[in-house]
């Protein structure tokens, strides 16, 4: 077992947006760790997990109760296992999830989340892909009644803890410089703005499919082309004269392209990682040595070509190339101002939509030209849906939420673009995901509103935007395995999705994603390297220049019973850029607390 040292816990809870600078907090969370015989990472896991559905602060007080509720009586349980057993159990992020709906069950005391039973065949991977999260409170006249309290249920209450927090509008992250008062929005919002899905509807995911009757032989061989796929443009970038067969054994140096898979059911380690070939070399897993790498960053489904032996080196793909605007843009024209928001709408603890009115009131003050806004927008995770304490149908409440959306910022005239996500309980539990359908939307209203599926690339006054709304960081960030890379996670992870040309790379996907891999084949890919990328994750907010992709996390409208952020982006696809050298459209952005 690793020495777990105040900084490593630090450092985990940091991850989770957790600032602890109390030393007495962190001893006593180092010496819970001793004493149940876990990592940081699992630590801090846990406490995340118990945490979030009893509304508690990190303090001694409440590690002496998590240690009594939680801890003890996991040690206890596992006595019923033997070493081996132990060691093979998943410690991962995934893990939060399984332990939460194992002790809600045993407890009543953790909620909202799922573990695999010990004999499941598929890994413990469930993870929370969105923690509670909680917000609210803005008042606009038609949207308010729309939205009030009544309308949902007789006995809805808005979130005290909501309206009473602080650092409104606070500014937590900053990219690039923004002169003057910029975010302030031109006087006619989205006029002339050219707004569409990059590959125009009829190469897009524009309705809904039948799904669950996929053949093992169709993934495989989804898979396969993959991997053939990404083998020919890294043999035609790095000139490789040939691709050989994984299984064959040679005196000579050889090159081979893969993918990369774990010999078990468990996590992927530095010891359980195989490279499977495609169809053409083979077809076959072979074992890969790691020990003479000083450098990788792997995870479960990555493709990548490695040169054999294997220490020296391996290429895990490279980006797509960028947009090409094939009109030119006009030079004088004035950047756009980008709104992205991306649910929960309602605080954890109220079905009250006050972080939604909120954002309203933001929009029509800052009058942006376009809104991004992603789901949740009716969560299946929060605590009054799961429990049926509504006295309306979910359609009628999403209709409701969006009518509000639509009439609230008329007067302002902005674009809104409506992207789904698999927690939307009311639309289809399938990825990729069919756009929304709004038959009740006039036609005025219509022309302002663009309805897009998940995952999906938007084309704006010749900027791409890519978008998911499904957690793949998260995802992602449980399964990575890295050694000597220096950059940070979030960095490593955008990079593979670049490289890996794909917005879910991640082979197996967690538990809670459904997959359907011939229309992820279709329409989960991504087309070109983005402009932007918008990547909403439970984990702390970013803005990052990747590859020259500027990539942002949001972050969430609510964190439980309290407020979330938001983002926004100033974009303009300058003259200069359509040169020799590319100058990225992103000006600058921002992420703001609600």
């Amino acid at each position: 077992m690793a020495q777990v040292t105040g900084e490593s816990l630090k450092t985990e809870l940091e991850v989770f947006g957790i600032q602890c600078h109390d030393d007495a907090v962190l001893d006593k969370m180092v010496e819970q760790c001793i004493c149940s015989r876990i990592q940081a990472g699992e630590m801090v896991f846990q406490w995340v997990a118990y945490s979030s559905s009893n509304g508690l602060k990190l303090t001694t007080d409440t590690l002496e109760q998590f240690d009594h509720e939680v801890l003890n009586k996991k040690s206890k349980s596992k006595k019923n296992f033997t070493k081996e057993e132990a060691r093979n159990r998943t410690k991962d992020i995934h893990s939060l999830s399984d332990l939460i709906k194992a002790e809600e069950e045993e407890e009543s005391l953790l909620d909202a989340y799922s573990t695999p039973g010990k004999g499941s065949q598929k890994r413990a991977l469930t993870t929370p892909e969105h923690p509670r999260s909680k917000r609210g409170a803005a008042l606009l006249s038609s949207p308010s009644l729309l939205l009030s309290p009544a309308s949902f249920s007789p006995s809805a209450t808005p979130s005290q803890k909501y309206s009473q927090r602080g650092a409104k509008g606070e500014v937590v992250v900053s990219f690039g410089v923004v002169q003057g008062t910029r975010w302030a929005g031109r006087q006619t919002p989205g006029a002339g703005v050219q707004l569409g899905l990059l590959e125009g509807p009829e190469d897009s995911l524009c309705c809904s499919y039948k799904y669950m009757f996929q053949r093992l032989r169709d993934i495989r061989n989804v898979l396969t082309e993959k991997i053939e796929e990404l083998g020919n443009g890294l043999k035609s970038h790095f000139n490789i004269e040939e691709l050989a067969p994984v299984s064959l054994p040679a005196q000579d140096s050889i090159t081979v392209v893969g993918q990369i898979c774990c010999d078990s059911n468990g996590k992927l380690n530095a010891h359980s990682v195989l490279l499977e070939a495609g169809s053409e070399q083979g077809g076959q897993q072979v074992p890969v040595d790691l020990s003479e790498l000083k450098e990788y960053s792997l995870f479960p489904g990555q493709w990548f070509t490695v040169s054999e032996p294997f220490g020296t080196g391996a290429q895990f793909g490279v980006p797509l190339p960028f947009y090409s605007a094939e009109v030119k843009m006009e030079e004088d024209k004035e950047p756009m101002n980008v709104l992205v928001a991306c649910g929960p709408y309602t605080p954890s603890d109220s079905l009250t939509f006050d972080p939604l009115l909120d954002l309203i009131s933001i929009i029509v003050k800052d009058r942006p030209d376009v809104c991004l806004l992603l789901g949740p927008f009716v969560d299946s995770k929060h605590e009054q849906i799961e429990k049926a304490q509504v006295t309306e149908t979910f359609e009628a409440i999403f209709s409701r939420c969006i009518e509000s959306i639509v009439d609230g910022t008329k007067s302002v005239g902005c674009r809104l673009v409506f992207v789904p996500s698999q927690r939307d309980i009311h639309h289809h539990f399938i990825y990729p995901q069919p756009p929304f359908t709004l038959p009740n939307l006039s036609k005025d209203q219509a022309q302002r509103v663009t309805l897009t599926p998940d995952p999906c690339t938007l084309l704006i006054d010749g900027v791409t935007v890519g978008l998911t709304s499904t957690d793949i960081l998260f995802h992602m960030g449980a399964e990575e395995i890295s050694c000597g890379t220096g950059s940070d996670r979030f960095t490593r992870i955008l990079k593979h999705m670049l490289t890996q040309r794909s917005y879910y790379p991640l082979y197996p996907p967690v538990d809670e994603v459904n997959m359907d891999y011939e229309k992820f084949q279709s329409f989960g890919q991504m087309p070109l390297t983005p402009d932007v990328l918008i990547v909403p994750s439970e984990l702390r907010y970013f803005v990052k220049d990747v590859v020259g992709c500027v990539c942002v996390n949001p972050g969430r409208l609510t964190k439980g019973q309290v407020g979330g952020t938001y983002g926004r982006l100033l974009i303009q696809r300058s003259a200069a850029s359509e040169g020799g050298s590319r100058v990225s459209p992103c000006l600058a952005a921002q992420v703001v607390k609600i």
